[in-house]
């Protein structure tokens, strides 16, 4: 018979923050540790894109903070889970420029989170994912699929939508002024 995690066995965004290095990648879904495998160099490079496109425009018109690398986000409490968008927006609205963040998880919700999907990644847990950052109060979720080259797009209050080649991707409640050819992201 499985055993039956009790709320005492689970972890906490802050208890999960102090671990020493478990060694290989990692999120707290629901105060449990779920392990991740490391990225191929394709879904590094998609990455390196997103960031850069995002910041540049950021920078440019000084809107706030620009996030990578599995930057952890605390998105559910009791039980807590932290996850970490592959890259993520928050405005200095959401988090001012005086609070520059530290060594704790974000525990406010950016605006806006890029997943990059791996050929590991099953859809229904990015499905899963893409509900939690909308739940948490992210405005856009962005999930881009590198193999067939396309973004879907999920806000709180409209059907996803899908965008490829040379549609453009515009942010108008989260960057307003802000387009970009999707292709870029993967050149």
């Amino acid at each position: 018979m499985p055993a039956v995690a009790t709320r005492s066995r689970l972890l906490t965004a802050e208890k999960y923050g102090a671990l020493p290095d478990l060694g290989y990648p990692s999120e707290l879904v629901r105060g449990k540790i779920v392990r991740m495998n490391i990225p191929k160099p394709l879904h590094g490079l998609v990455c390196n894109n997103i960031s850069w496109l995002i910041t540049t425009f950021v920078k440019k018109h000084q809107l706030g903070w620009v996030f990578s690398n599995d930057s952890g986000v605390i998105t559910e409490r009791d039980p807590d889970s932290v996850r970490g968008p592959d890259v993520a927006y928050c405005s200095y609205k959401r988090l001012p420029k005086r609070s520059r963040p530290k060594r704790d998880y974000l525990s406010v919700a950016p605006e806006l989170a890029f997943e990059v999907r791996s050929p590991d990644d099953r859809w229904s847990n990015l499905q899963a994912k893409v509900a939690e950052y909308l739940d948490a109060g992210v405005l856009v979720v962005c999930v881009v699929e590198p193999k067939d080259e396309f973004v879907m797009v999920y806000t709180p209050d409209a059907a996803p939508h899908r965008l490829s080649g040379d549609d453009l991707l515009k942010l108008p409640n989260v960057l307003p002024g802000f387009s970009v050819r999707v292709r870029e992201f993967f050149e």
